[in-house]
């Protein structure tokens, strides 16, 4: 409950307003429109913390498209911190990150939410098209 209390007081720091928060699972949900922060997802899950954004959800018409995969990997390359990634469900693409709670610090929670916020800036316009 340590790390948990310590991920939020990071956020509070860093001036993101928690939306939600699941105390017993050590989950909270922030949202920064401005930043392209929409419910992202943190996840305190020992030993590590959990970044995760719902981006799109992939059409039926898309769900075979090569040049869509290749284009979100080779998006990924850019990305500072955290990849885009399917589910297991193969329907939805995540923004997800991880970090390592055991010596967490603010640096680090900050990289990783300007990487989504950098991210969904400089590729905004391919997701949108990736999502129709």
């Amino acid at each position: 409950m340590a790390d948990f209390g310590k991920v939020k007081e990071y956020l509070s720091e860093l001036g993101y307003k928690i939306t939600k928060e699941d105390k017993e699972n050590e989950i909270v949900v922030i949202s920064d429109a401005q930043m392209g922060i929409n419910n992202l997802i943190i996840d305190c899950e020992k030993p590590i913390i959990i970044f995760e954004q719902y981006i799109f959800e992939i059409k039926e018409h898309r769900k075979n498209d090569a040049k869509m995969m290749k284009r979100l990997l080779q998006m990924n390359r850019d990305l500072v911190h955290g990849a885009f990634v399917i589910d297991e469900s193969g329907t939805r693409v995540l923004f997800r990150d991880t970090l390592q709670i055991e010596n967490l610090d603010l640096n680090e929670i900050k990289g990783s939410i300007d990487s989504l916020s950098i991210a969904m800036v400089e590729f905004m316009d391919e997701l949108l098209e990736f999502s129709k």
